[in-house]
Formats: structure tokens, C-alpha cells, sequence
């Protein structure tokens, strides 16, 4: 039997942080040791029993007056809390349990605690190790609408040119409300132990509610109302929300739709008409730019672990097709708006150029989907038939 730990209280009671002074001697305690607690304060017997009781320690009371007011044998219980837990990490997971809550990533989850349902808590299905990187690039890259655009710079336009603009940007705005509500939609349901890919899609969704600002402010700046929104456009759209799958849903989105708006915010900054509208779709190009690449190391990483993935991504391709076959796709007032902004005059020949640069356009945008359907996998050949069926509304 190792000699008692001696824990002197003094005139400090277990109600007024004594419990504290317990709890670290208990803790370093040696096997066997017993802990002679002493102290003045006047309720000091009646709670060390009750604190002991609690804690699951036996106790032996002293009797008479005196310093002493006990002596405890920690129980089997002691550190009843870190019994029977486990470490959630530092290490990744291959699967999060659901007991592991809402805890740090490392922590000590306790035994016995209430489950979470996420249902996304498999290494292979959500992680990809580029996310630690692209979330520090994505969190340093954060601007203000209200300072990264010169709202005061001169925008005077020819009012059908101004409507063109207006257009697109009303385009644009319903283009980025999916783009914010599909990845809000699996913010949720992914087990935070792979805090940076929830990290990531919430600045994401940030910048989203950031384009979509921007975006609107532009389309009003002249107190002119917005253009239409077309019913073909939000059938495409809603087929993106409708998506249960995440990596079939992060495919279509990030991998096709928005790398394939990489093409169109580009095009928009060079044939911008105005400072703002160019300013904001640089803005936005630079945030899309690291919304794909996440998107691609995401299912580059999903696919190197489930080969099976690659075929049904193409299914996906194929269903959404021919979901919105009987669909207009991209509306005439955007690809006439395009069309216009690319011109730059009513010049006949201006306007031949200019349709001539949209289509060069869409020739840019079926190339840059082969090229990110090649390097997730699919032969060339393969690759140039799926593009050929992305929506003709470009998301």
C-alpha cells in the first residue's frame, strides 16, 4: 500500500472549486493509494461523501474534530468518463462513427452518448487530401462585394445594350442560387470528423451568396427591373437539386456545370461592355476556378477508391439528358445577349463576329469538359460523347 496522497483544502469548499483539487489528486493518484483530504470549510464531510458517491470512490470519514475529513479509495470508476471512450483521430477515420457526434477531430469522445445520423461519414466517399490546401486558398480568397467592386465606376450604356447585360446577369443569378443550394444541401449530412471538406463546401456556399449579390447589384445598378427566367432553364437546374447521390451531385455541379461556366465568366470579363460587369465576373471566375478544382481532386480521390463510380457518373449524364430532352435549353435572350455583348456595335458585320465568338464559345466549353472527363478516367473517345450531352443550359 503506497503511502496516502495528502490533499489539503484549507478553507476552500467542494461548492466553491475543492472539487477541482479532488479531482486532481484522484487522477494522479498510484494504484492502491488512498487520498487523505483535508480541510476547514465547515460543510466539508457532509460533501466529500456526496462527491465521492457521484464519482463512484468509496470513502472513509474521520471521526471527531480535526484537519482530517477523510480518506478516499479511488474506485474502479475513477476517470469514469475516459472509460470505455476512444480517441476520434488525430488521424483520419476510414469511418466516422455516429457516437462521435459533433466532437473535435482527436478528441475523447465519451461512452455512451446519443448518435448522430450523417450519413456521409466514409473517407471514400467525401474525402480527398487536396481539401486542407484548397480551404486556406478558399478562406485567404474572400472578398467584399462591398469594396472589391467600384460600384461608382461610369456604366453608360446603350439602353439594348444595357438589357443584354441585364440579361445575363439574370441568368447568371439563378445559375448561382443552384450552385449555393446544392453543395448547402450535403453541408449537413457530412460527418464533421472531415472538418476540411465541410470547411470548404461552406465557403463555397459563401461565395455563391457573394456572386449572386454582386450579380443582382449589376442588373439593377441602373434601376432597371430583371430579365426572364425561363422554364427550360430552371428544369435543368432543378435536376442539379434534385440529385441525391453527393458525388454524382458534386460531378454534375462542379466537374460539368460550373467548369463549364468557367468558359462563360471569362468570356463575360472580355467582352464586358462596362468596369463592373467585367470586375464582377472576374470575381466570380476566380472563385468557380477553385470550386472545380476541388471538384476534381473530390472525385478523382472517390473514383481511385470505387472504380464503380465512373459508370454511374455517365449514367447520370445520360438520365439528366434525357430528362430535359423535350426542354429548350439555353433561352434565346441569353444567347442573343451573349451574342450582343460579344459584337460590341449593331454593325452587321459586328454581330456576325459576334455570333461567331458564342459559338466559338460553346466549341470552348465542350472542350474543357472533355479535357476534366479525360483526366477523371473516360477515354477520349467517351469523354467527347458525355460532353456532347451536358444541358445546353451550360449548368
Amino acid at each position: 500500500m503506497s503511502p496516502p496522497s495528502i490533499t489539503d483544502l484549507d478553507d476552500l469548499g467542494l461548492d466553491q472549486g475543492g472539487h477541482l483539487l479532488l479531482h486532481r489528486a484522484v487522477s494522479r493518484a498510484a494504484p492502491g493509494q488512498v487520498v487523505e483530504v483535508r480541510g476547514r470549510a465547515p460543510q466539508l464531510r457532509v460533501h466529500l461523501a456526496a462527491w465521492c458517491r457521484s464519482e463512484g470512490h468509496d470513502v472513509e470519514m474521520a471521526e471527531g474534530p480535526g484537519p482530517v475529513a477523510g480518506w478516499i479509495r479511488p474506485g474502479r470508476a475513477t476517470g469514469a468518463r475516459w472509460h470505455g471512450a476512444e480517441r476520434s483521430g488525430p488521424e483520419l477515420a476510414e469511418r466516422a462513427p455516429t457516437r462521435w457526434g459533433l466532437a473535435a477531430r482527436g478528441a475523447t469522445v465519451e461512452a455512451g452518448g446519443v448518435e448522430f445520423p450523417f450519413p456521409l461519414n466514409d473517407r471514400a466517399v467525401v474525402w480527398t487530401d487536396a481539401a486542407p490546401a484548397i480551404y486556406r486558398q478558399a478562406a485567404a480568397a474572400q472578398w467584399d462585394p462591398a469594396t472589391a467592386v467600384d460600384w461608382s465606376a461610369p456604366v453608360e450604356l446603350d439602353d439594348d445594350v444595357e438589357a443584354a447585360v441585364i440579361q445575363v446577369m439574370t441568368y447568371l443569378v439563378e445559375n448561382e442560387n443552384a450552385a449555393l443550394a446544392v453543395p448547402a444541401r450535403f453541408l449537413g449530412r457530412i460527418h464533421p470528423h472531415f472538418r476540411e471538406v465541410v470547411a470548404v463546401l461552406a465557403v463555397q456556399v459563401a461565395d455563391e451568396a457573394r456572386h449572386v449579390e454582386v450579380f443582382t447589384r449589376r442588373a439593377e445598378l441602373r434601376g432597371r427591373p430583371l430579365g426572364l427566367s425561363t422554364v427550360g432553364g430552371q428544369a435543368s437546374l432543378l435536376t442539379l437539386l434534385e440529385e441525391p447521390d453527393f458525388a454524382v451531385a458534386h460531378f454534375l455541379l462542379s466537374v460539368l456545370g460550373e467548369g463549364t461556366f468557367l468558359h462563360l465568366l471569362s468570356f463575360l470579363e472580355r467582352h464586358a461592355p462596362d468596369p463592373v460587369t467585367a470586375r464582377v465576373c472576374h470575381l466570380a471566375l476566380a472563385d468557380e476556378a477553385r470550386h472545380v478544382a476541388f471538384g476534381m481532386a473530390h472525385l478523382a480521390a472517390v473514383l481511385e477508391a470505387d472504380a464503380g463510380l465512373r459508370p454511374r457518373l455517365a449514367a447520370a449524364i445520360h438520365e439528366r439528358h434525357d430528362a430535359l430532352a423535350q426542354t429548350a435549353g439555353l433561352n434565346r435572350e441569353v444567347f442573343d445577349a451573349l451574342v450582343v455583348l460579344a459584337a460590341g456595335s449593331w454593325a452587321p458585320a459586328a454581330l456576325a463576329e459576334g455570333f461567331r465568338r458564342v459559338q466559338e464559345l460553346s466549341a470552348e466549353m465542350d472542350e474543357g469538359r472533355r479535357r476534366r472527363l479525360v483526366k477523371l478516367g473516360y477515354h477520349p473517345e467517351e469523354a467527347a460523347a458525355l460532353s456532347s450531352l451536358h444541358t445546353r443550359n451550360f449548368m
